[in-house]
């Protein structure tokens, strides 16, 4: 019963995020760093659960809606609990709708749609990089999976996880706040937190989550990519939001004839971050303004209002810089190593395979998205060693490490040329941590020199090969060493053909190859199978590496 399945799912995961609360504060600084985000949802899903629980047992589905809206609108605290409120309404509403006794995908994209709906709906001015974002992501990806011929629930809802962490960990391309902070965003990691300790509650796994780790490898490698993200770090320098009081109240309508959208006209004049969700007469309002008086003097005329909660979002922020610094000095320092690794990966499953060999941080970038001299100087501040070795993994990124190594300060920094994630994967495997920084230098330079690259990737426009052969917009292009030799109309094929080409200018012992995130499991194993069979004598290391515009990248040593 999906009903039965609420009420024994919501308290478990209501339970994580209230564990979790004060770890999801210390990412809050958006739209201010008052460090309050998980306490407030926390809040919100445990009035939730107290409404649930006291329903009669055999409760409907219509009931449960009715108490979660109810619950979720009284208990509903700050920005992300208001937001999280009407998720929450709308997801439960479009549960009630599902025809059967058990959910069905259908019944879950249906619901998720209400649920993107009803919160959207709320918010006058969504930003892209917030919970918002992660709630449409997953609601596509339920439609996604809605219509996939014999998709599972399960398989629906483990999907719907993976889908959440990594639209978490796109946040701070979305919203420059974030990534100036080195954070995710704190609503958006509370509502997959959420989503995740209620799948597992309703898969019977444990609804205890005290890490990233889990046993399925795409949901670990979803939540890596939002571990690699949250490096927190103090926020001394934030200059104040234009607002200094977080006002929300409880307001009743003396009215049928309540003007909701003049009301919420008088609270933008006031303020921002302004909300009004619920139906006459019961209303939530939350906005942020400098003259609370004002907010509740005029709401007054229209009806009632009580549980006035006004915070001073300043103090807060202060609080929250505190408490990030106090917990940063009570750390154990660990010990400085004598070398240390900065790369760059244009994807997570290449990221992964980077960390495993020893890298200590991984710049996101690749092509058409090259890090900044910043993004890679940050990088390699953040590497606890007296020496820090970098792997540009792209020709275009070389420069950029460059000037890093000359702008760091406190650390000797020095670039390996690498100019592929293969080669750099090459480099990492002769790394000796006994030997010296030169010795470590040398012995990288020269693991690069065995390795001969192989990329394949679509043309965006008209050009012609080495050799001469016309190029059109849309063909499939195999390049060898930085030049297009093969051009076709298959990714296989062309695959295929530069790696014949590579073998016959110089037999190899082994091939590592990297699937690109637009070329699925079965093409690339139906790939793979197909080297193996045209190339019996290199041995095959296959993995995905999730980069964008290149379906496959490969070495040959």
């Amino acid at each position: 019963m999906i009903a039965d399945s609420i009420r024994t799912c919501f308290p478990a995961a209501a339970k994580v995020i209230a564990d979790r609360a004060e770890e999801i504060n210390k990412l809050n600084v958006f739209p201010v760093p008052d460090g309050d985000t998980g306490t407030n949802m926390s809040l919100t899903l445990g009035t939730v659960v107290k409404e649930v629980e006291a329903l009669p047992a055999g409760a409907s589905m219509e009931d449960i809606a009715k108490a979660i809206t109810h619950g979720s609108l009284m208990g509903a605290r700050g920005n992300s609990g208001v937001i999280t409120s009407q998720i929450l309404r709308g997801v439960a509403e479009g549960l009630c709708d599902a025809k059967g006794s058990e959910c069905t995908v259908a019944d879950l994209a249906h619901a998720m749609r209400h649920g993107r709906r009803t919160a959207f709906k709320a918010v006058r001015k969504p930003v892209e990089g917030t919970i918002l974002t992660v709630l449409k992501d997953v609601s596509a990806k339920a439609d996604w999976c809605e219509h996939q011929k014999g998709m599972t629930l399960v398989e629906a809802l483990d999907a719907l996880v993976v889908e959440a962490y990594e639209s978490v960990a796109r946040t701070p391309d979305l919203l420059p706040v974030l990534k100036e902070n080195g954070v995710v965003d704190s609503g958006a990691f509370g509502f997959a937190t959420f989503f995740e300790a209620f799948v597992n509650a309703f898969e019977g796994k444990s609804g205890d989550l005290t890490d990233f780790k889990t046993t399925v490898d795409a949901d670990k490698a979803a939540k890596d990519q939002v571990s690699s993200k949250v490096a927190i770090e103090l926020n001394d320098d934030w200059a104040g939001s234009k607002y200094r009081y977080c006002t929300e109240f409880l307001f009743h309508a003396n009215s049928a004839k309540f003007d909701e959208e003049k009301a919420l006209k008088f609270l933008s004049s006031m303020g921002d971050c302004e909300l009004l969700v619920g139906s006459n007469p019961d209303y939530k309002i939350h906005v942020h303004s400098n003259t609370p008086d004002k907010v509740i003097g005029r709401m007054l005329k229209d009806g009632q209002i009580f549980e006035v909660f006004i915070h001073n979002m300043d103090l807060e922020a202060q609080e929250r810089t505190d408490k990030i610094a106090a917990d940063k000095a009570e750390a154990p320092m660990e010990p400085e190593k004598e070398l240390g690794f900065v790369a760059v990966a244009a994807g997570s499953g290449e990221a992964d395979i980077l960390r495993s060999l020893g890298v200590d941080v991984v710049v996101e970038g690749g092509q058409t998205m090259n890090p900044s001299t910043a993004d890679i100087l940050a990088a390699v501040e953040r590497v606890n060693a007296k020496s820090v070795i970098v792997l540009p993994c792209n020709g275009n990124i070389v420069m950029a490490s460059e000037a890093a190594a000359s702008a760091c300060e406190d650390k000797t920094v020095k670039i390996v040329l690498a100019k592929s994630v293969t080669q750099a994967f090459a480099a990492m495997f002769v790394v000796d941590e006994e030997a010296s920084l030169e010795d470590n230098i040398a012995e990288m330079s020269s693991a690069l020199a065995e390795v001969r690259d192989g990329e394949v990737t679509t043309a965006v426009r008209d050009s012609a090969a080495a050799d001469g052969t016309p190029i059109h917009d849309g063909d499939v292009m195999g390049i060898m060493g930085g030049s297009i030799e093969v051009v076709g109309h298959d990714v296989k094929q062309v695959t295929l053909d530069v790696i014949q080409r590579m073998q016959d200018e110089e037999e190899g012992d082994t091939l590592t190859i990297l699937a690109g995130q637009d070329l699925d499991d079965a093409a690339f194993a139906d790939l793979c199978a197909a080297i193996e069979e045209a190339q019996p004598d290199l041995e095959l290391d296959a993995h995905r590496g999730e980069q964008p515009l290149y379906p496959v990248i490969f070495s040959i040593e």
